[in-house]
């Protein structure tokens, strides 16, 4: 028996990095998912990795941008499977630049891959997982706690997402529905390729973080993602969660 047998989960930019690494946490718990991605070819390849998990998991090409079909991807999950039990919006897109650089198109991006769809499909969501008492895991950022430079973008679309997890957790606590949000610090493909690229910078941040170390997308992201959907965190709502090595320590 796993933590999250039968329970149907939907995982935005689930093809790869941090979406890959909870949708084989879960998987491994017995959940069946959904994954979510604009990227045929990466989710294609994820579909079949993750079906030798558990064999019922599937792939939905979906472009976050198109903001008017993001309930589609909730009706298709649900007409799929019959329920949902649990949303992750993970995607997110952005531009890094100074405040001063940032233009009307990089906040577009920022909020249109990342604020809205959360928005939209927890919307969507809301009547399904009224039925199931189910969860919402939504994604913020150091970046936009701390107020990291170059963030701009970014950060403002992280912290509205905070801003309506928070809401939707007093509004929709009455249905039985956790909304929670993690915060991660996670050695993903980009990081790993940052890297590489600027070495000096990445062992700088490496040596602000109190455990040492970029956390593992499935062992560690993803094992919090599990208790999250999982009936251990039943009485967890509204918080934000930080799964950073303990860089970030909120008060």
């Amino acid at each position: 028996m796993g933590k999250l047998d039968g329970k149907i989960i939907i995982i935005t930019g689930g093809a790869g990095g941090i979406g890959l690494g909870m949708a084989k946490a879960m998987a491994k718990e017995g959940a069946v998912l959904a994954i979510v991605d604009v990227n045929e070819e990466a989710g294609k390849k994820s579909e079949k990795l993750l079906q030798e998990i558990s064999p019922e998991s599937s792939f939905v090409q979906a472009n976050l941008l198109e903001r008017d079909k993001l309930p589609n991807i909730i009706q298709t999950v649900v007409e799929k499977y019959g329920k949902l039990d649990v949303l992750v919006n993970n995607a997110h897109a952005c531009k890094q630049k100074l405040i001063e650089d940032t233009t009307q198109e990089d906040l577009d991006l920022s909020f249109g891959t990342g604020f809205y769809p959360t928005f939209y499909l927890m919307q969507a969501a809301l009547p399904y997982l009224k039925e199931t008492k189910g969860n919402i895991i939504n994604f913020a950022s150091g970046a936009g706690i701390n107020g990291d430079v170059t963030q701009a973008a970014y950060a403002a679309a992280k912290e509205a997402i905070r801003g309506i997890t928070r809401v939707a957790a007093n509004e929709w606590g009455q249905y039985g529905i956790n909304v929670n949000i993690i915060s991660p610090i996670a050695d993903s493909e980009g990081v790993r390729a940052w890297a590489k690229a600027q070495p000096e910078y990445y062992q700088a941040v490496v040596n602000k973080i109190p455990l040492g170390r970029f956390g593992d997308v499935e062992e560690d992201i993803g094992r919090v993602a599990v208790f999250l959907a999982s009936a251990d965190s039943q009485y967890i709502t509204g918080q934000t969660i930080m799964v950073d090595g303990g860089a970030t320590k909120l008060r």
